[in-house]
Formats: C-alpha cells, structure tokens, sequence
C-alpha cells in the first residue's frame, strides 16, 4: 500500500539544537520537530525556548519522557510520579504545552517474563492519557526503540495511544519490523499515525551505503541519490506515515524532502522483508 502524503519530521536527537536548522526547517515548509527530556545532556527543552522561544509557535513540538538524569548516566522509569512530573516540567521548560508526548522506550522499564509488565505499561500509558485530558498536552503516543516485547501486553483496556513511534528503514532487523507491525495492529492504528525514526541506521556516511544501491527500492530510482533512496525506503519498512530524521544542514533536510516525490517499488520491499525472515 502505497503511503500518501509521507511527512518530515525535524528529529533533534545528536542535534546541536542550532537556530538555523529550525528556520531553515520552516523555509522548506518542515513544521513538525521533535525531542525528548533527555536530549541534548537534559537540556533540550531550556535550550530550545531560550534559542528560539518565538520560533516555536510554528511548530508542532513532540517530546518524549521515561529518562532521568541519574548518578553518571540517564535512568528510565515508567513510574507514573515521574512521568507525569516530567510532564508537567516539560511544558515549563518548553514555555509550552507540547502538542505530543511520548512515552520513551517503555521496554526498557519492563522484564523478561514479569507478570506485572503489562500492569506497569498499563499504568504508564494511564499517566500520559490523564495528562493529555488535563490539558498538559495535545495527545500522546509511544516511541519505542525495540517493540517485540509490547504486543502481547496490549490489552482492550489499556489506553491507546495516537501514535506509534518505531525504528525505520533498510537496516531495521526483522524482529523489530515484525513487532512493529503487530503494535500498530494491536492498537489499531492506521499507518499514517505510525512515526519511522533512525532511517539511516545512525549515520548517512556509513559505509553499508556504499556496498549497497538502495535506488532498487525506488521506482525510477536512477533520479534519486543513495541517501535520498535510502530515506524513502524508510517510510516502508515498516509502513509508516511520517519520518523523524535529525540533521544539522538545512541543505541535507531539502534534500530528503526532494525525495518525497518518488514511489516506492513495494514489491521490492516485500521480496526485502521475505529475505530478512529467511
């Protein structure tokens, strides 16, 4: 199926959180950007009201929360003190309520085999719809780096989300697609409320992208560079809606936009996902 209208979103994970990127983000009519708590050292959202407070009314703002500082590094909770706190810290922070929030990683909250985790998530995502019903956000969602351990803990009576964030693109493994896919199902999500993050796998310069001519999963692919190619693929694998994909370079932003325009060969796609099962 072919996905309609596949949308940008602006990601500031690994970003410098630079005025320029933002301005040069609403030049190319991107309008959607998206952090989380734990960005940029804590400092994401102070940085961001602070650097570009009266940019921020053009956006539409997504956070995420289940990261704490801790003693030397980061500690996740799915405690619903905390998230909702950090909730509430988030819109202070911004200057803002943010029109999203996510729940960050739930799975790394959750262990191997305990009874209670569909009680924890279950919990969590009770926060975040309170919240939202509160007022301290426009709707909330989950984004999640491995999701193969939630679909057998979704339940009718746990709060849905509005949209799923997974991990997207030709170095996706199958186990994540996979699960992926059985998330969106569970929730009964369409796959325009499915968000792709990591579409490169962590960086454009890896050398797998030299080894390899993604334009074979472009119809007409010869018009499209291999870092565009690899970008569209992305909105396939899993099916998804919209794409968070961070950059410091106005220039590389325009250009995955211009890759916007080409149809996926979903054909190739699926002989792709046979062959990572295989």
């Amino acid at each position: 199926m072919r996905t309609a209208d596949p949308r940008v979103v602006l990601g500031l994970h690994r970003s410098r959180h630079e005025r320029r990127i933002l301005t040069g983000a609403l030049d190319l009519a991107v309008t959607a950007v998206d952090t989380s708590t734990n960005y940029l050292g804590f400092r994401s959202h102070q940085t961001l009201a602070r650097m570009a407070g009266d940019l921020l009314p053009k956006f539409t703002v997504s956070t995420k929360v289940g990261y704490f500082p801790g003693s030397g590094k980061a500690e996740h909770s799915l405690n619903p003190v905390r998230v909702y706190e950090a909730m509430e810290r988030a819109a202070r922070d911004l200057g803002r309520e943010p029109d999203l929030v996510f729940l960050h990683n739930p799975e790394h909250s959750l262990r191997d085999g305990a009874l209670h985790n569909q009680e924890i998530l279950a919990q969590a995502c009770a926060v975040l719809d309170s919240a939202a019903a509160k007022g301290l956000c426009g709707a909330w969602g989950v984004a999640s780096w491995d999701p193969s351990p939630l679909p057998d803990l979704i339940d009718t009576t746990m709060p849905k989300p509005s949209v799923l964030m997974v991990r997207a693109g030709l170095l996706t493994g199958i186990r994540t697609l996979d699960a992926a896919d059985a998330l969106t199902l569970a929730w009964g999500l369409s796959s325009s409320r499915v968000w792709g993050m990591s579409p490169f796998g962590g960086s454009t310069g890896a050398s797998v992208w030299d080894r390899i001519d993604p334009r074979v999963f472009i119809r007409d692919g010869g018009e499209l560079s291999r870092v565009q190619a690899v970008f569209r693929a992305a909105y396939h694998l899993p099916q998804v809606g919209t794409v968070a994909v961070g950059t410091d370079d106005p220039a590389h932003l325009s250009e995955l936009i211009g890759a916007l325009k080409s149809e996926v060969d979903e054909l190739a796609i699926h002989k792709y996902r046979s062959l990572l099962r295989d």
